[in-house]
Parts: C-alpha cells; sequence; structure tokens
C-alpha cells in the first residue's frame, strides 16, 4: 500500500506563497510520500491554479517525490504541445512524472475550448496515439481525424523510457474497458464513493482479463478526501462546505458521502476499505489545513495502514 498527497491548488488572487508550497512538498517528501498530485479545474468559481505549471514547481523543489496529475483532460490539448510539456516536465524532474487522462465527460468546458462534445472519444484516443508516437518513434506520420503530421520529430523524449506511466480516469464501463487496453494503470476519482470504486474494480478487471493482461503489472489507485479531526462534527461539517463549494458549481450535491473523516481511528477504517475495495495507491486529498493534515496523517493514519 502506497499514499499519495495532493497538492495544494486552491490560491486566491494574490494569495500565492511560493516558500509555503516549497515548504508543503520538501516536508510531504520527507514524511515518506510516494507522490504528490494536481488535479485540473480549467473553468469555475473556485481559484485554482493549473495542473503542469505546479508540477513543474513541485519538480524544482522536489528530489525523490513522484509528481502527477490526477486527471489531465485530454481532449482539451493539442497533442503535440501536450507532448511536449508533458516530456519537458519528466526531463526537468528526472523521470519522476505521473500522467493522469481521462475524457471529462460531457463536461461544459469543451465548448468553451472549442471542441465538439460529440467528439471528445475520438479526440481522446488520437491525441493519446499521436502522444505516445511523439514519445517514441524518431519520426512520426499520421493522417488521422483530428490531426496529421508528415515525417515530423519531437526531442528531447521522456526520461523515463518508453514514456512516464498512463493512468486512466473515468467511471463508465467503456472508459474502464479502455482504461485496460490503452493504460499503465486506474485512478478512481474523489467524487466516487467506495462502493461505486469497488465496482469499478470488478469490471476493471474483468476487462484486463479478456484484454489478456497481468493486474499484478497494472495499479489501482483512489484518491479520497479526507480529514483528521477529533472532534467528528466538526470534522464532517468543515470538509462538506468544502466540497460543496467545490462541486456545487457543477451541479453536484451532498459529496460528503465520498469521504473520509475524523478521529484517526475512523480515518483508518475508511481508508482500509478504500483499499480493501482494490486500491494500491491511495491520493489523500486535503481541502484545507494542508500541512496540519499532512502531518496528522502521516503520524496517526498512514502508520496502522502500512
Amino acid at each position: 500500500m502506497r499514499f499519495a498527497v495532493s497538492i495544494p491548488q486552491n490560491i486566491a488572487d494574490g494569495t500565492f506563497d511560493p516558500a509555503g508550497l516549497r515548504q508543503h512538498l520538501t516536508r510531504a517528501e520527507a514524511l515518506g510520500f510516494h507522490s504528490a498530485w494536481t488535479q485540473e479545474h480549467l473553468l469555475g468559481p473556485t481559484p485554482f491554479l493549473t495542473p503542469l505549471e505546479v508540477l513543474s514547481y513541485a519538480a524544482g523543489c522536489t528530489r525523490r517525490l513522484r509528481l502527477g496529475c490526477a486527471v489531465l483532460v485530454t481532449p482539451l490539448y493539442n497533442p503535440v504541445h501536450l507532448a511536449k510539456s508533458l516530456s519537458t516536465l519528466d526531463q526537468l524532474s528526472r523521470g519522476r512524472l505521473e500522467v493522469g487522462v481521462a475524457i471529462g465527460g460531457r463536461s461544459r468546458v469543451f465548448p468553451g475550448s472549442g471542441v465538439d462534445p460529440d467528439t471528445v472519444v475520438a479526440r481522446f484516443t488520437e491525441g493519446l496515439r499521436l502522444m505516445k508516437a511523439l514519445w517514441t518513434e524518431s519520426e512520426v506520420t499520421l493522417d488521422g481525424r483530428f490531426w496529421q503530421l508528415d515525417g515530423v520529430a519531437m526531442e528531447p523524449k521522456p526520461f523515463q523510457k518508453p514514456y512516464p506511466p498512463i493512468w486512466f480516469g473515468g467511471s463508465h464501463p467503456a472508459a474502464l474497458r479502455r482504461a485496460a487496453r490503452l493504460g499503465d494503470g486506474f485512478f478512481g476519482a474523489g467524487s466516487t464513493t467506495t462502493a461505486t470504486f469497488a465496482e469499478q474494480v470488478r469490471v476493471l478487471r474483468e476487462a484486463l482479463a479478456e484484454a489478456e493482461r497481468d493486474p499484478a503489472t497494472f495499479p489501482i489507485a483512489k484518491r479520497v478526501y479526507v480529514t483528521v479531526d477529533e472532534d467528528a462534527g466538526r470534522a464532517k461539517a468543515r470538509l462538506a462546505a468544502a466540497l460543496d463549494r467545490l462541486y456545487e458549481p457543477f451541479g453536484l450535491t451532498g459529496m460528503i458521502k465520498v469521504a473520509v473523516f475524523g478521529p484517526p481511528d475512523a480515518c483508518v477504517r475508511g481508508l482500509r476499505d478504500v483499499a480493501d475495495a482494490g486500491a494500491e495507491l491511495i491520493l489523500l486529498n486535503l481541502l484545507f489545513d494542508d500541512t496540519e493534515q499532512l502531518e496528522r496523517l502521516a503520524a496517526d493514519v498512514v502508520p496502522a495502514l502500512s
């Protein structure tokens, strides 16, 4: 069982504290966490810094900690530009990058980005194929539906060979089967309950068997909103309010049902349920008091699960 932590991105205009973020990241590394992850929120009232730029800063603050995004909505990107950015970031971090990708459902972000929502699956698969080619081939030729290249090269390649691990997000059975065919791992969303995640893992393992892939080489992760507090009522109220602020703009309410909170023993039970459902890596997603919560998790929760 491995544990990751979220990188703080919810930062209001003019309040970014470079030294504070550096301290948070170096402390996460010193405490032995496996990795630190960003998320992507392009539009909405929450003041969210973009994932790749934050990961670039994190790469300069750390030496061992692996760094990832769970997840990039790749149909929003030009795959040539994204492949170049990710390759550069993998070089800057000396091969510590993890790449999470997803289609993004029928997000209202697509029209604002000039993307037809009816084409996102095709854009996703063609874009991923193009990025892999740019990362591994000396020259790339593609006559695709969305992108065309004729004998072009992209250098440098990623530091990791053939390329950084690619984690798939998604919840629909078709997305899970796509992950089993094309991905290197699966990342369950923070917005799903443990029970829903367990069912996703069941479908995913069936798809891995159909694709004749060894499940031992296909890791499974889950992002979990978590708050450690001896006062369970206070933890629930604070976390519920934070989740409402995050999800209500997207029409989702009552998201406290997906979270783990309360005294250390309650958090241990909740996270053990996630592990029993199939998670080999748990991303501990903090929504406030980030560094204080980091210390509490490392001291009082993670050791009981290791």
